[in-house]
């Protein structure tokens, strides 16, 4: 089962490359585009077309939605008008939440450029019927897909300017760097508007993690867009995987990990550093071991796995607790075993134990603090050995 999608951003991303991207892998989901269209109440106002395309290096789908010319396509509506459109029409409650979603967030968007309230903003590129058409489009896909998991690669930047109904501006446009605030970009060297502000919104509503994909891969799709880069495909990549759930009896994350040695420390400033590294946020385990360094000097090693989020304020703490000049830094994927946490009683007190689901059947293992009040050695292994067997005690 499909549950993890990944987007690489080779050329950028827009509306129709998102739309070709998943049509490509999942033909099939395109099969009654044309009659959700219909359903949204744009009947004889656009039509569909999806059709395989090549630039002379890789070969995918373009997906174009196409206004008739007498529909009145080209004029602009505000939010408040798009909203009323699709509340009233008979799309799907989940297709019609997820469109309407993702106007929201330009809605938003351009409510703060242009100091209006999300209601009074009027949607110019973005409120043709052919664009009202692609996301409606690409909400139903979003939808259909029902995806757990979606991870993108780093956005390309682009550069100069794009002509818009206000003028010409600046690459980013102004709501499309505005949606995308947080994201992690990449500057490649190849000019013009690499993400849309439709792009940049069904990103946002996706709210995809920036990592590497893991899992089985199923299947892969590209999706063109019009413009045509020199030097690069300008494509959408999508990668579907099984989720690491499926494939194997673990889960897998991601986390940072942080390495340096020490060489000018005594052993009491290294222990207290540790203690003080462990109960940091974030932290999820401090490991040391000794090594040996230049001109045989003994050195202890530090490594510590780290939340990505928290990544910072542990390097500063690092820098504050301990003598190192430098870190070493990888984000590095881990395997993690499903496990629960329970208490059970013995005839000292209550006793935690964790279960972690292995691929040959569930083990237990009682919290070792938790045995300390054991009076002997003979003691102590009979109750873990009754706890960890689940006997009555």
């Amino acid at each position: 089962m499909v549950n993890h999608i990944h987007l690489d951003l080779v050329g950028g991303l827009s509306g129709d490359m998102f739309i070709g991207a998943v049509l490509d892998a999942f033909p099939e989901l395109g099969e009654d585009l044309q009659s959700v269209i219909e359903t949204a109440g744009f009947k004889n106002l656009v039509r569909l077309e999806t059709t395989a395309t090549g630039d002379g290096t890789l070969t995918g789908t373009a997906f174009r939605v196409i206004a008739d010319s007498d529909a009145g396509g080209h004029g602009h509506r505000h939010f408040s008008n798009i909203r009323s459109i699709l509340t009233e029409s008979g799309l799907e409650p989940d297709i019609r939440n997820c469109a309407l979603g993702i106007f929201q967030i330009i809605a938003e968007a351009e409510a703060r450029i242009h100091g209006k309230s999300v209601d009074d903003v009027a949607f110019h590129e973005v409120g043709a019927w052919d664009s009202i058409a692609d996301i409606v489009c690409a909400a139903a896909l979003i939808t259909r897909l029902n995806v757990s998991v979606w991870t993108t690669s780093s956005l390309p930047m682009g550069s100069g300017r794009v002509m818009t109904a206000h003028g010409p501006l600046p690459i980013p446009a102004p709501a499309t760097a505005m949606i995308l605030e947080s994201f992690t970009f990449i500057d490649d060297g190849i000019p013009g508007e690499r993400i849309t502000p439709t792009g940049a919104a069904i990103l946002r509503f996706l709210d995809p993690d920036q990592q590497r994909p893991t899992g089985r891969l199923r299947r892969t799709g590209l999706g063109f867009g019009s413009k045509r880069f020199e030097g690069i495909s300008n494509v959408t990549r999508l990668l579907a995987f099984d989720a690491a759930s499926d494939v194997d009896t673990w889960n897998q994350d991601e986390v940072v990990q942080l390495e340096f040695e020490l060489d000018d420390q005594t052993a009491e400033e290294i222990a207290w550093a540790i203690d003080r590294l462990r109960l940091l946020d974030g932290v999820i385990d401090v490991v040391q071991w000794a090594v040996q360094g230049k001109k045989g000097r003994q050195m202890t090693a530090l490594r510590l796995l780290v939340v990505p989020a928290e990544e910072t304020n542990v390097m500063n703490a690092c820098f504050e607790l301990t003598s190192t000049l430098g870190i070493r830094r990888q984000q590095v994927t881990r395997g993690i075993l499903p496990r629960t946490g329970q208490i059970r009683a013995d005839a000292s007190g209550d006793v935690r134990l964790k279960s972690a689901q292995r691929p040959g059947g569930a083990t237990v293992k009682v919290e070792s603090d938790d045995l300390a009040n054991s009076e002997s050695l003979r003691v102590h292994r009979a109750r873990r050995r009754q706890l960890e067997s689940g006997d009555e005690t």
